[in-house]
């Protein structure tokens, strides 16, 4: 069997107050043009379907539309938990209707799916609290998936019942997948994982989660888990967070980020964005590939110092998000400030590098500059950065920002 594997698709997000929603509608539909090439038979959604909590309407309706176009209207199942930006309540409410299409939301690891067969002919054989078991009508083996939808320590522990205060967060995790893995992950069926956490491999270097990520390294957030945590009778971990493809470990299984569907922060500006397809059998190792996204905006991070050189850049590349640096002797006049805005659409940032600092001078505080005034201090700061004292231009500014008369 094939299934394709995606995650990260941030519905509503937008690159400051750019919106990238129809760039999502056009990522989405290659996505299910690549299930239909590739004769796909089941897709899992690693989290993160959603950019906030409360997602705006026109991002609901875009993943109720194209989840139902990407499910081949029922014949093609899809697994879908939560991310660490997805409210639990908000993804599975509409779970008991989209089942009839196959499509099954997880975010709450003390839910169960329902057991039965749908009109279609798919078929939950088995199910318990993060664990489902389905049967395709096309294929003669059962199809058996570990769900592990993102959830921070404290609320973890209370799902799963921890009694040892003191237990490792990673020891919990790994003991109850471990436990649903020996009940029912055996070789005579296709054994998955599907899980929105920081997996990283023991022993090597801890990756830098995403810029335009929400943390889960944090205070009240996770730990990073260990791919050896995941049991060893699983084929294939599908999972989600980083933003780029990666795969964390190659044995006993594949590990894999399938990445984000677009770059959402200029550190992914060089990133091939991505969804993988892994073929299985049962008892077999899986093979998998991944296919490349062309779809959306690309983000570039581009630095001028000529502004002939700078305007002709950005008419032949009109199609895209730019970070622009321009370097200038002070700062960026007006008139220059006002035709790179005027030349493209989707510059982001603009700016200024001095090229030329006067005396740079190195920031030292001492005691007693922690009793100047605000301005004072940005002056300071500011001539330790550039060289050279701000103008009255950008001090007004900056007292306009702290509100000072």
């Amino acid at each position: 069997m094939k299934i394709l594997h995606t995650a990260d698709w941030h519905l509503g997000k937008k690159l400051q107050e750019y919106s990238r929603l129809e760039e999502q509608k056009e990522v989405l539909d290659e996505i299910i043009q690549i299930a239909e090439a590739e004769k796909v038979d089941l897709i899992l959604l690693a989290g993160d379907i959603f950019d906030s909590f409360n997602p705006s309407h026109d991002a609901i309706d875009l993943l109720y539309k194209k989840l139902k176009k990407l499910s081949n209207d029922g014949k093609r199942p899809i697994i879908a938990i939560s991310g660490n930006h997805d409210s639990t309540q908000f993804i599975e409410a509409p779970d008991p209707l989209a089942r009839e299409l196959g499509i099954f939301f997880y975010s709450k690891y003390d839910s169960k799916i329902a057991i039965g067969q749908l009109d279609n002919g798919l078929e939950v054989i088995n199910s318990e609290p993060g664990y489902m078991e389905l049967k395709l009508p096309n294929f003669d083996f059962p199809i058996r998936i570990i769900l592990a939808p993102y959830a921070n320590e404290t609320l973890l522990k209370t799902y799963l019942g921890e009694n040892d205060r003191e237990q490792k967060f990673r020891e919990l995790l790994a003991d109850k997948w471990r436990t649903l893995a020996d009940k029912y992950c055996d070789p005579s069926g296709v054994n998955l994982f599907v899980g929105h956490f920081f997996f990283t491999k023991e022993g090597e270097p801890l990756l830098e989660e995403p810029e335009s990520e929400r943390p889960i390294l944090h205070v009240g957030g996770t730990q990073a888990l260990l791919t050896h945590n995941i049991p060893p009778q699983i084929q294939y971990a599908a999972l989600g967070h980083l933003h780029r493809y990666h795969a964390v470990s190659k044995t006993p299984f594949p590990a894999v980020y399938s990445s984000s569907p677009l770059a959402y922060s200029f550190s992914e500006a060089d990133q091939q964005k991505q969804v993988v397809v892994v073929e299985l059998n049962p008892g077999l190792p899986a093979a998998y590939k991944p296919i490349g996204l062309t779809k959306g905006r690309p983000l570039f991070r581009k630095t001028f110092s000529e502004l002939t050189t700078c305007l002709e850049w950005l008419e032949t590349n009109p199609y895209c998000f730019v970070e622009l640096t321009y370097e200038t002797e002070n700062s960026i006049d007006a008139d220059t400030r006002k035709a790179i805005m005027k030349a493209h659409d989707g510059i982001v940032s603009l700016i200024p590098k001095i090229k030329n600092p006067q005396s740079q001078e190195s920031l030292s505080l001492k005691a007693e500059d922690l009793e100047k005034d605000m301005v004072s201090l940005f002056k300071m700061y500011f001539k330790s950065e550039r060289g050279q004292e701000p103008n009255d231009e950008l001090l007004g500014i900056f007292k306009e920002v702290i509100s000072e008369e």
